[in-house]
């Protein structure tokens, strides 16, 4: 008996190893059945994705678009094209770049629109705006996506001289989109999604509203209408020239204004309208009129061949970067990237903006797709943008660089 069990306690180390190796060779063929059973499902995806896109002639449609462009591309960057017509038949196409991030801000609350060619019956004026709410963002979305359609609206209707009818037009628009914005709650469908200002007890939509600063590039002026405090500077021969002023509660003509309405500047980490608003003039914002108000500043100035750029920005970057500075970082930008790249559209048709993601906030620029963009002012836009998060800037950062250089 004491042999037989002597013999199993030696037997027992081999038979540990064979079980061992067999259990390892299962384990391997296990994975293998595993992976190859992935590979297939993957491959199935795959297949029925292709099957879907060759069968919805919508999609194929598209690819076929996508397929012309890309050809007209190719030829507009190797030479002229032979049916697209001469130089000087084509439209004024704007060169510009774009960065909106959402930075150290919980929600991303800026917008940004691009619309070129945006008047009808002409197409040498190209529409640029940012907007930087605060509380919600439905305020800012809802002037991303009326503002240009406003002004186009208002301009038509306009026949004076161009400072005063600008001037006029911009006024007349920012007021309309006040309006819209104290309309907003009840005009809106049942079902259109809650927004998160609705989702907070007691609804708090009146208290929402945003900055504004938009520009009207032409080839004879800018026109630029800015309330709050995002800015508009332009670079002109290595100067900086703001075309804005920032609407703060304690800039001195502002305190007077509110305090003649019968309000109050309350400095509450900073100055603030009835200690709440970092800033004196927004559209929306119901619930602090008439202190805080939707009139817009106008500038309107005539272009010059010592014009480099426009720089349009929500506060987020001016808080932390000067107006110099940010002129040097995008004269900088055209100096390493040399001439302009030529225009991506020669017929000058607005494309849709491409369905993004939200790494670079391209999800929040309306009107154009990023393909339309110049490489030195999307450089010089990005850029900005990284110089301000890296200066610790804590808002969104929102920033649109457009190339106002002639004859190159």
């Amino acid at each position: 008996m004491a042999e037989i069990c002597c013999e199993e306690a030696k037997s027992t180390p081999a038979t540990a190893v064979a079980a061992a190796s067999v259990s390892a060779t299962a384990a391997a063929a296990a994975a293998v059945a595993v992976a190859s059973s992935a590979l297939e499902r993957r491959r199935r995806r795959l297949e029925m994705r292709r099957f879907r896109v060759a069968s919805d002639p919508e999609e194929l449609v598209a690819e076929d678009v996508r397929a012309a462009k890309r050809q007209r591309l190719a030829r507009t960057l190797s030479g002229s094209c032979p049916d697209a017509g001469s130089d000087s038949d084509r439209p004024a196409l704007p060169r510009y770049g774009v960065t909106s991030v959402c930075g150290r801000r919980r929600e991303m609350e800026d917008t940004v629109s691009i619309r070129p060619d945006f008047l009808p019956g002409t197409s040498k004026h190209n529409f640029f705006g940012v907007f930087d709410g605060h509380g919600c963002s439905h305020v800012a979305t809802m002037c991303q996506d009326n503002m240009h359609e406003v002004v186009a609206d208002e301009h038509t209707k306009a026949a004076s001289g161009e400072e005063t009818a600008w001037k006029g037009v911009m006024e007349r628009s920012f007021s309309r989109l006040d309006e819209q914005a104290a309309s907003w709650a009840t005009s809106r469908s049942r079902d259109e999604p809650a927004c998160r200002c609705e989702q907070q007890m007691p609804l708090r939509c009146d208290h929402v509203g945003s900055t504004a600063v938009v520009a009207v590039v032409s080839p004879s002026h800018v026109v630029v209408a800015n309330a709050g405090d995002s800015r508009a500077v332009l670079s002109r021969g290595g100067v900086p020239v703001p075309l804005s002023v920032d609407h703060k509660p304690d800039r001195p003509d502002e305190l007077a204004r509110i305090e003649a309405a019968g309000g109050r500047v309350i400095y509450w980490d900073g100055a603030r309208v009835l200690g709440v608003l970092a800033m004196s003039r927004a559209i929306g914002d119901r619930y602090l009129k008439p202190f805080v108000s939707s009139e817009p500043e106008v500038t309107v100035t005539e272009r010059t061949d010592d014009d480099e750029c426009l720089i349009l920005a929500s506060d987020g970057p001016w808080d932390v970067v000067t107006n110099e500075m940010a002129c040097e970082v995008v004269r900088a930008c055209f100096r390493s990237n040399g001439p302009p790249a030529p225009a991506a559209r020669p017929n000058g048709v607005a494309l849709p903006a491409a369905g993004a993601g939200a790494e670079d906030g391209s999800a929040v620029v309306k009107g154009v797709g990023k393909e339309d963009s110049d490489k030195a002012c999307s450089d010089a836009a990005m850029l900005l943008a990284k110089l301000a998060l890296a200066r610790r800037s804590a808002d969104n950062v929102s920033v649109v660089v457009v190339d106002l250089r002639r004859g190159i």
